[in-house]
This record gives structure tokens, C-alpha cells and sequence, in this order.
């Protein structure tokens, strides 16, 4: 089994001699390092004790250097926090405690070095220091190893525990898309890039196409080393070489912060929901939108704290929050993350990732924070049970999404491989609604709710009109499920007329105990209006006409009419021209047959089948464009939804809806405008 080690601790408290003494490589290799005597970059060595293979990362100690630690930190399992016995715990001793156990490692050792400079009894005092600090964190209760890397004393000792630890750990294997933060690139002649890092996620393989994020730029892994040997395959924990082969592939095209990651990974989000915990020692509490540098995996980027529970996060306390990132980075749920203060001097706080992908809005919604606690609660089950939670979690989230879960966005931030997306589609019960390229889930007990508050808002709407014969399908969404997208909406409504619990009448919908009614004296006054409507369906007369003829007002016509308009019985196809509902469904049979005969509909056939003037012959195609049942190209008029005035049925493809209604009862224009007819001019 492979164990990955990762340094810390003070600059000059013996990390790099400690890993030269347990491996025989020393990991300062830059020139500077050598002259200057610290650790400036992170440093690699590997030890193999038979069935045992140890990774070290040695990471530089000096405070200006913190930025390269987090960096070679990411991946890393088990980590000796080392303290020099002469000089004791020391500021960076602190820091990367505190960098230790914001990035969630909880398994590790202290080695107290340089033994042989100080007195038993002065160990002892460093042991009880180191305890102090490591009280109440992960690594509260880990073993300490007092050596001498210069005597040897006690680094046998050391060794083989880790070569113990090596053999025993097991590493549970949670089915993830590949994902690797790149922490080195250099080119070898002959070989060409190499990237090197720990797989946080997923394996890899030689041959296989993966994608540097987020440039998005495609290779092929022409060779692999694993543990600094060559092996075929490297998964989740490895350190690991890529040899990366590709057309735009070259030392210019990745540095450290990248990502490798496999074909299905999406390039990444700058916008991340987090789990947020501000360090005790902080003097002050931290404030919304607060400017801070962020570190995930190797990347080192800069941003903002958006808090989505309060304006202020005291010390010590954990919350959630929103970081805005000036760059994009493939996150993952669960991922860890350290923040810094603005001149990055000092670490403040670090936490999780819980969503890559956050909503736009509702980001301090009681439904939102319920579902952050949910992904909250996947991350506390144990790894090897990680899909399992997913499936509760899915349950749980689906719970606090009233309209509908985008499950395409629920996989791609948990991480999952084709594996983990079978298993996590065991869930039971949903109900699932292609938006575009979304996949909604709503649980049975959601989608019910969303049936209900339609009917309600069906019936409230009765109360308040009740001279409507039904209210139009996109007018019912807003009131009742307006974030619910028209997809769903519809499905759900469509389910509802199957069952009998609402019905169709032409583009209105209705609840079956509902008859549109007018009052009396309106009833009696469209009694007298709707007998000049009939002989000449085609070209009936405008209000004005009526008006005279009946000798009544005008505007009291053109009232009535507006009220039976919005009953369905009559629409307004022109400005202050009513055709009864009746006419206008043949006009409509006559406009389609006319385009089935010759593609489309012009208006002088069309005037010449109806027997009206041109003019009106307009004005009825320009009516049926605008209410979307025909579309105009140039000079002619083509059927866009053909099934619209489908009495029970709802269009196809719904066109402007927040203005068909009114269009279709009114005669405004899809703008709402009312339409540009003057009322002198008619077909009469």
C-alpha cells in the first residue's frame, strides 16, 4: 500500500534532513536552496520497504514560502508536523498546524528533531508544548518520536512506523472522475511535458485522452509514473508523472494550479458554496465580501468571501459561504480549501467545498441553506460509504428543491464516474423532466405539492374572475409554480387533465366545476350585441357599429366584449373588431389547409377563400402571428403550431407566452401594444 507523506513546520527545524535520513534523497534541488540553506519549493523523495511504498512531500517552512506548502499539500494523508527541540513551537509551527487541520488530515505523527543539542528534560518540555497546540484538533492524539537526524538516533524507529502505517492502511475507493492538481511541470527531452502531482480523485491510465483545466485543452497520457516508477495505472492517492502528449501540449500550456482531469470533468466554476470555518485566533470577526486568497488543491487563486448566513462569521465559528473566485478551478464536493488574508501574511480560515455549481439566485433561501446542510451531511459519512450517502443525500436535496433538482449538476459536483452515476440512479421514485439540456428530478412527494398548488391557484383565480372560461396555461405558471420551468409546468398540468382535475378549453385551462358567467345586466347586453356577430362571421361589425344600431354607448359595447373576450366566446382580431370563437377556429382550418395546399398562406389567396376585403384578410394573418399560431416570412404567413387551437390542448411550443393570452383575448401585440389598426378602417 502506498502512503503519501507530507512535512511541516517551522523554517530550520530539520524537515528536509529528517526526510534525507528516512530516504537517502535530499529534496532541495534548486540552486538557491542549496546556497541559502532552506527550502524554498517543494521537495519529492520515495521509499520502498517491501510490501511498503511511502511518497514524501517536503515543504518549505519559512513564512514567505506558505503559498508553496498549501501547494504541496493537497493530496497529502499522513503528515509529521516537526518541531525543533531546541527552539520549540515556533509561529509556522502554529500556521501549519492550523493548515493541517483546516485541510481535513487527521492522521499523522510529531517528530521532535535535534535531540542531540538539548537535555531529556528539555524534549519533554517541547512534547508537552506540541500536545498544547494539538489539543482538541484531529491530530490531538498522535504518536510523538523524539531523533537526531545527525546521530541517527530514533529515525529507525520512525521508519519503520511509517512502513507499518504504509502496510496497513487501506484506502477506500469511492467511484470519481479522475482528477489530478498539478504542483509541478517541466519538459524532459525525449519526452516532452510532464506534470506531476497526487490523483485526488479517480485513476488514470497510459493512452488515456484527459483535459488540462481550466484551459481546456486536450492530451494524452503518453506515459505514467507512479511513485516515481513506471506503472500503468495510477489512482486516487498516488503521486504520480504524466507524460502528456498533445497539438497545443507544451511547457507554456501548464503550470502549477492546473488540472488534469478526465474527459467527462467540466472545466470548473469560479463561483464555489462552501462550509466555512474562521480560525479561533483570529482577532476579529470576518465580514461579508471580504477580499482573501484561496488555495485548493494547488491552485492559488483570489477572491471574496460572500457570507449567506449573516453578515459577519465570528472566530472559531463555521458557516456557510459563497467564494467568488477571479479564476475557474474543477472543485468537487468535498474538496478542501484554506483562505488568506488579503496580503497573504496570515492563514484566517478554510473549509469545504460543497457546490460548484450555485444558483444565480435564492442564495440565502431557507431552501438553499437546507440544501447545503444536505451536502453537508453527505461529507460526514466515511468514504467507503460515500454513494450511499449520495443517494440519501440526493433524497434529502430533492426535498429541499420544490422545482426540481437539476440532476446533471448534482452528478457533476459530487465527481462521479459512470460507476458512481449507476449507483446513484438506484434512487427510486422520481420523477424526471428533460429541460433543454437539464435533467430535473422532483420526488414523488414534490411533484404531488406541485400539482396541488396548481389546482389551488386555479381555484383562487375563479374566485377572483369568475367571467373567465379558464385562465391560459403560462398566466396559471406565475401564479402558481413561477419558478418551476414551462417544461415541468406543463408535464405536471398535462398530468392533471389526464386525471380529470382540470380541463382544457382551447388555450385556457379550468377546474371542471367552473362555468364563466356574467353578471345579469351584462349577460342581457351581450344578448343584443351577439346577434350581429353571426350572419357575416367573417367580417363582422366593429363596436362602433353595434353601438349605433343597438343605440347603446360605445364604451358599454366595447366593455361587454372585452368581458365575453376573456370568457373565450370571442377574440379581438383587430382594434375594436370581435369575431366569435367559432369563426375564428375556421378561419384557422382555412389558413392551415391553404398551407397544406401550397407551403404557406398569402394574402390574396387567403382574402379570396374567406370573401373579405385585403385589408381584413391582414389583419386576421397578422392576429394569428401574433398569438404564435402562424409565423410571417417576408410576404407569407407559416403554421408554427398547428395543434393550437386544439380545444382541451396547449400548444406545442408556446410563444411568447407572458403576452399570448393577451393577445388572444385582447388583440394586443406581443409587446402588449394595442394593435396598430385604426378604427375607421375594417373589411366592411
Amino acid at each position: 500500500m502506498t502512503l503519501i507523506v507530507g512535512t511541516a513546520g517551522h523554517i530550520d527545524h530539520g524537515k528536509t534532513s529528517l526526510v534525507r535520513a528516512l530516504t537517502g534523497v535530499d529534496t532541495d534541488r534548486l540552486k538557491e536552496e542549496k546556497a541559502r540553506g532552506i527550502t524554498i519549493d517543494l521537495g519529492y523523495a520515495y521509499l520502498r520497504a517491501g510490501a511498503a511504498e511511502l511518497g514524501f512531500v517536503d515543504v518549505p517552512g519559512h513564512e514567505r514560502f506558505v503559498h508553496n506548502m498549501l501547494a504541496g499539500a493537497a493530496g497529502v494523508e499522513f503528515a509529521l508536523l516537526v518541531v525543533a527541540a531546541d527552539d520549540g513551537v515556533m509561529p509556522q509551527t502554529v500556521e501549519h498546524q492550523q493548515i493541517l487541520d483546516l485541510l481535513g488530515i487527521v492522521d499523522g505523527a510529531v517528530v521532535i528533531t535535534k535531540t542531540d543539542l538539548v537535555e531529556p528534560t528539555r524534549v519533554a518540555a517541547v512534547e508537552h508544548q506540541v500536545r498544547s497546540l494539538l489539543e482538541g484538533t484531529a491530530l490531538a492524539s498522535v504518536p510523538v518520536f523524539a531523533l537526531s537526524t545527525r546521530t541517527g538516533v530514533g529515525v529507525p524507529t520512525l521508519r519503520d512506523f511509517l512502513t507499518d502505517r504504509a502496510i496497513s492502511a487501506r484506502r477506500a475507493r469511492v467511484p470519481s472522475a479522475f482528477r489530478l492538481s498539478v504542483d509541478r511541470c517541466f519538459t524532459l527531452e525525449g519526452a516532452g511535458t510532464v506534470v506531476t502531482g497526487t490523483v485526488l480523485s479517480g485513476e488514470v491510465s497510459e493512452g488515456d485522452v484527459v483535459r488540462i483545466a481550466p484551459r481546456g485543452l486536450e492530451a494524452r497520457v503518453r506515459g505514467l509514473r507512479r511513485q516515481n516508477r513506471p506503472a500503468p495505472t495510477a489512482v486516487v492517492g498516488d503521486r504520480c508523472a504524466l507524460n502528456l502528449a498533445g497539438s497545443r501540449i507544451d511547457r507554456q500550456a501548464v503550470s502549477r494550479g492546473d488540472w488534469v482531469v478526465a474527459e467527462s470533468v467540466r472545466d470548473g466554476s469560479s463561483t464555489l458554496d462552501v462550509e466555512l470555518r474562521l480560525l479561533a485566533s483570529e482577532p476579529r470577526a470576518l465580514a461579508h465580501w471580504t477580499p482573501v486568497h484561496v488555495h485548493i488543491g494547488a491552485s492559488h487563486l483570489h477572491g471574496r468571501v460572500g457570507l449567506l448566513q449573516g453578515e459577519r462569521l465570528g472566530p472559531g465559528d463555521v458557516g456557510f459561504a459563497q467564494l467568488v473566485l477571479d479564476g475557474s478551478l474543477p472543485a468537487a464536493l468535498g474538496d478542501r480549501f484554506v483562505i488568506r488574508d488579503q496580503s497573504a501574511r496570515r492563514t484566517v480560515g478554510g473549509g469545504q467545498v460543497l457546490d460548484m455549481l450555485p444558483p444565480r439566485r435564492g442564495r440565502r433561501s431557507p431552501t438553499r441553506i437546507a440544501y447545503l446542510n444536505t451536502l453537508r451531511s453527505v461529507l460526514e459519512a466515511a468514504p467507503e460509504g460515500r454513494v450511499e450517502a449520495l443517494r440519501g443525500g440526493l433524497r434529502m436535496a430533492l426535498e429541499s428543491s420544490p422545482y426540481g433538482l437539476d440532476l446533471g449538476g448534482f452528478v457533476r459536483n459530487a465527481n462521479l464516474d459512470a460507476e458512481g452515476i449507476g449507483a446513484l440512479s438506484a434512487v427510486e421514485g422520481l420523477e424526471v423532466v428533460v429541460d433543454d439540456e437539464r435533467r430535473l428530478a422532483f420526488s414523488p412527494s414534490g411533484w404531488r405539492a406541485l400539482g396541488g398548488r396548481i389546482v389551488t391557484a386555479l381555484a383562487d383565480a375563479h374566485a377572483r374572475e369568475p367571467e373567465l372560461a379558464g385562465i391560459d396555461r403560462e398566466r396559471l405558471r406565475r401564479m402558481s409554480v413561477p419558478q418551476l420551468p414551462s417544461v415541468a409546468f406543463r408535464r405536471r398540468l398535462a398530468e392533471l387533465v389526464r386525471g380529470g382535475e382540470v380541463v382544457g378549453r382551447g388555450q385556457f385551462v379550468a377546474l371542471p366545476v367552473h362555468e364563466a358567467r356574467l353578471e345579469s345586466a351584462d349577460a342581457a347586453l351581450w344578448a343584443r350585441v351577439r346577434p350581429w356577430l353571426e350572419p357575416e362571421r367573417y367580417q363582422p361589425p366593429r363596436v362602433r357599429d353595434i353601438a349605433r344600431s343597438e343605440d347603446l354607448a360605445e364604451n358599454e359595447v366595447r366593455r361587454v366584449l372585452q368581458l365575453v373576450a376573456r370568457m373565450g366566446e370571442v377574440y379581438k382580431v383587430a382594434h375594436d373588431h370581435y369575431f366569435l370563437e367559432r369563426a375564428v377556429l375556421d378561419l384557422a382550418d382555412i389558413a392551415a389547409r391553404l398551407a397544406g395546399e401550397a407551403g404557406s398562406i398569402r394574402a390574396a389567396p387567403f382574402r379570396d377563400r374567406i370573401g373579405v376585403g385585403r385589408k381584413l384578410a391582414i389583419q386576421i394573418l397578422e392576429f394569428f402571428d401574433r398569438v404564435g399560431y402562424t409565423r410571417r416570412v417576408r410576404d407569407e404567413h407559416l403554421i408554427r403550431q398547428p395543434d393550437f387551437w386544439r380545444a382541451g390542448g396547449e400548444a406545442a411550443e408556446p410563444v411568447e407566452p407572458d403576452a399570448r393570452a393577451d393577445a388572444a383575448m385582447l388583440g394586443a401585440d406581443a409587446s402588449g401594444a394595442a394593435c396598430p389598426v385604426d378604427a375607421d378602417e375594417g373589411g366592411r
